[in-house]
């Protein structure tokens, strides 16, 4: 089955699921009012450091430069198997294995009256890094993203592989 698989084709599933993950993200943040942590806020980095590597190997791999393909595709594992850590250690905190960060906390631009500031406090629902605001299936948003991103980190290396084994046969 993996024979099958083209490495253009998981470069660009890679690509698409991570534009799923952090367009959820933003999703979450923009529509449904939730104000991201500092520590949320840090584990959509991966993304968008990664994002353009994915491109750019999906342009080596296209251009039968497998190996700038993979050394892109190394990268954007690691940096994703980096994201799961992060996702890992904060949904850690919101189960209170371990201790949070202590200087992190909801938050939101600043205003410039009282009016605003109250009614800002009636649409938005500002979370600490160890209190989870949401779970599905018991896992809170930082449980989701520690998932999603060691999927996508397996997903790019698997892509780097299929780079490779695609030069050994031609």
């Amino acid at each position: 089955m993996l024979r099958n698989l083209k490495p253009l084709h998981v470069i660009a599933l890679l690509f698409v699921a991570a534009m799923a993950v952090i367009g959820t993200a933003w999703g979450f943040q923009l529509i449904g009012g939730y104000v991201p942590c500092k520590l949320c806020l840090q584990q959509r980095i991966p993304y968008y450091v990664a994002m353009p590597f994915m491109a750019f190997a999906f342009v080596m791999q296209r251009q039968g430069k497998s190996m700038m393909a993979l050394s892109c595709l190394v990268f954007v594992g690691i940096v994703f198997a980096y994201g799961s850590g992060l996702g890992a250690y904060q949904a850690g905190a919101e189960w209170d294995f371990w201790a949070g960060p202590n200087d992190c906390g909801g938050g939101s631009g600043p205003t410039t009256n009282v009016a605003d500031m109250l009614s800002g406090l009636k649409s938005v629902r500002i979370v600490s890094c160890t209190e989870a605001s949401w779970r599905m299936l018991g896992l809170s948003f930082a449980g989701w993203n520690a998932v999603a991103s060691f999927g996508l980190a397996l997903l790019a290396l698997l892509a780097g592989a299929l780079c490779v084994q695609r030069k050994g046969r031609s």
